[in-house]
């Protein structure tokens, strides 16, 4: 798969948690995955549909979801529940609104993210490669896993 259909979504990462939210993190070194199963346990999908189809999930452990959570919240989120759900859910979106503006240009449409929590199989296309990257915040680890079928 093009980098040009990656990086977007990496800057979106970059952009968003360095200026909205001002959560610092690394990037780790990418990987072919093989199932559809999310590494973590609240994620954001993103549909990809038109020209390229596909998905972009971002998978947050608990604690991660947490900590992005209270910054974006400016307050102490300890559990999982709708507001946190919620602040995941914004961050989901101004990571796709982001994506979108720097996505290669075509007949491609991004959607808004759902929000899932619990561990769960994400349906990417078949016979499509899943790009799984690695990310880390002091709370702990989450992952980028982009999915797209290219014409």
């Amino acid at each position: 798969m093009n980098v040009k259909y990656i990086n977007p979504f990496l800057s979106a990462v970059k952009n968003v948690f360095e200026t909205m939210i001002d959560v610092p993190f690394r990037i780790g070194k990418p990987a072919l995955k093989k199932e559809g199963l999310t590494p973590y346990e609240i994620s954001g999908i993103i549909g990809i549909t038109g020209d390229i189809t596909g998905c972009v999930t971002v998978s947050f452990s608990e604690s991660v979801a947490l900590g992005l959570a209270s910054a974006l919240l400016d307050e102490k989120i300890t559990q999982v529940d709708e507001d946190c759900k919620d602040a995941i859910g914004e961050i989901a979106n101004m990571l796709a609104g982001d994506a979108k503006k720097g996505f290669p240009e075509g007949n491609t449409s991004v959607s808004v993210p759902s929000i899932i929590i619990g561990k769960h199989e994400v349906a990417y296309p078949r016979g499509v490669p899943i790009i799984f990257i690695p990310c880390e915040t002091d709370d702990g680890k989450f992952a980028i896993e982009v999915a797209l079928k290219v014409p």
